[in-house]
């Protein structure tokens, strides 16, 4: 008897039921603004990890936007001063890098907006409004329905 196909099957079937039980790691921008729009640190870590392992263009700029956005969310002062120190430069160095990105912006804009007083980020509020308006059409769907949808509960971005 020739075990060799039903080895080869059986290889197969263990391929597929190991896939199976593997979360995706592909990076997708519907999640990571569901995990910026949301007060949970799970989603936030769930796309740093997603983040950190791909290796997307914008990862400087996602990953800084997500180290901020977690700040606000973990307890300890030391580790939010941490979070947003570190966030706040890899953003700024991809803005640097690409300072037409309006993408880029929205994120820091964001930022801004729910920033305390105390870490003094919040002067570039109008330019990333201005940015955010001027190249709003020629951003992607999600990043536009993101913008949609921040806007309608942003002091300082009104609704499109």
């Amino acid at each position: 008897m020739n075990l060799k196909p039903l080895i080869c099957l059986l290889l197969l079937f263990s391929v597929y039921a190991v896939k199976a039980n593997i979360p995706s790691t592909a990076f997708d921008k519907s999640a990571f603004y569901n995990a910026m729009a949301s007060e949970n640190i799970d989603a936030v870590n769930s796309q740093l990890a997603v983040i950190k392992a791909s290796s997307i263009n914008e990862k400087e700029a996602y990953e800084g936007a997500l180290m901020m956005k977690k700040a606000g969310l973990v307890a300890k002062a030391k580790e939010k001063l941490s979070l947003f120190k570190a966030g706040r430069l890899k953003l700024e160095a991809a803005i640097k890098k690409d300072k037409e990105n309006a993408e880029f912006s929205f994120l820091r804009l964001i930022i801004q907006e729910h920033a305390p007083k105390l870490v003094e980020y919040n002067n570039n509020i109008k330019t990333d409004i201005a940015a955010i308006l001027t190249n709003y059409k020629t951003l992607h769907p999600v990043v536009q329905q993101a913008i949609n949808d921040y806007s309608k509960k942003s002091k300082v971005l009104k609704p499109l």
